[in-house]
């Protein structure tokens, strides 16, 4: 993604740019821009209309690279269904802030509705109930927090009279896979695993709770609803979560009949789940490491983030954090790491090496898969 917005940076300018009216109820008028940086990203309309439940996210979610992840893979399966070449982008705007919020309480019982003077129709948690029966450890146990957060994203298509108009939502359910609590007020935090078919059985429940709330909601109650369960990874992590499964409702349908499985996992580079299950591509990027770390004696900080697609690996990519002293050095340096790309890594594999010192990035190294030359760009 990075390497796609650099290189469009450098394109010519277009003169030209679209004007249509949005066909939401209220006139207002929408730039379509003409341009679109790639086949794999939506064109968004400007001017830009943050969604209705904006920031939420960082609350909810425990790491950044869950919440990269969430949105980026949203788009990813959002093409099974809403084509980038016919759809165009824009942030959730049915979800607000409050609604996701009483979706992510706990469910609560008459007893626990009258205690807090809220009305039946309020009772909207989709996490189960915490009934007070056990000790806080078994009560947090068998009944953990499942679902974290609900992202929303729109879909929009051109009409003939020059208009716009909601053609699809796509909705995200990030899940947990490990439940954190405390047993006292401000006490020591506790966790709790949840196995993956505990997460994959709850999130699918949820997800038809939530199939029949949009068919209530003024405004995607009639349009295609596609809604994806993401596993989010505990606190400490640092690879993203994945998403593994999803559902697509056409708009006449208000549940849920199948779910496709999404077969993608992150891998930390290297790392004993990598050494165990990824064998034959670690080896190339343990091999790429010891090569760069012979340019820096003693540094081990090369780092890989793999992500695959069943056995494929769809992308991978390299930070490397250096301390430089001059553009002389980055330069050089940079130059040796791309050879270093081009030579140890099958011509099939997409790699991605972002090389930084002090925090900052130094220099952007992308090579597609059996391209000839690789994207290299220095920043300023």
């Amino acid at each position: 993604m990075t390497a796609s917005l650099l290189i469009s940076g450098c394109a010519p300018k277009l003169e030209k740019e679209e004007e249509v009216i949005k066909g939401d109820g209220k006139e207002e008028k929408a730039i379509i821009p003409n341009y679109q940086i790639s086949e794999d990203f939506y064109r968004t309309i400007t001017p830009f209309k943050p969604g209705k439940a904006r920031g939420l996210v960082v609350s909810n979610l425990n790491t950044r690279y869950d919440i990269v992840e969430l949105e980026t893979g949203l788009m990813r399966i959002a093409q099974e269904n809403f084509s980038p070449e016919k759809y165009l982008f824009q942030e959730g705007q049915t979800l607000d802030k409050e609604t996701i919020q009483a979706w992510l309480d706990r469910e609560y019982t008459d007893a626990q509705l009258k205690e807090k003077g809220m009305k039946p129709e309020e009772n909207l948690g989709l996490n189960p109930i915490d009934d007070g029966k056990g000790s806080v450890q078994e009560r947090n146990e068998k009944s953990p927090i499942y679902l974290a957060h609900v992202m929303e994203h729109n879909y929009l298509t051109k009409t003939e009279d020059n208009s716009l108009e909601l053609g699809g939502v796509v909705i995200g359910l990030a899940l947990n896979s490990v439940h954190y609590y405390t047993k006292e007020k401000y006490g020591a935090q506790y966790e709790h695993k949840i196995s993956d078919e505990e997460i994959e059985r709850e999130g699918k429940k949820i997800a038809e709770e939530v199939a029949k709330r949009v068919r209530t909601i003024k405004g995607i109650k009639d349009v295609p609803v596609t809604i994806a369960l993401f596993q989010q990874q505990a606190q400490n992590s640092v690879v993203p979560g994945n998403f593994i499964a999803y559902t697509h409702l056409d708009e006449d349908e208000d549940t849920i009949s199948e779910w496709e499985k999404v077969d993608e996992k992150y891998y930390l580079f290297p790392s004993p789940e990598a050494e165990k299950e990824r064998r034959d591509d670690l080896t190339y990027f343990l091999n790429f490491k010891q090569d760069v770390e012979k340019y820096f004696k003693n540094y081990s900080g090369v780092i890989g983030k793999a992500l695959y697609n069943g056995d494929e690996l769809v992308s991978l990519s390299i930070e490397i954090p250096i301390q430089f002293y001059g553009k002389a050095e980055v330069i050089g340096f940079t130059q040796f790491v791309t050879g270093l790309t081009m030579d140890h890594f099958p011509a099939y594999t997409p790699v991605e090496v972002t090389i930084t010192s002090a925090g900052e990035p130094e220099a952007l190294i992308v090579k597609e898969p059996n391209a000839d030359k690789p994207y290299v760009h220095i920043y300023e």
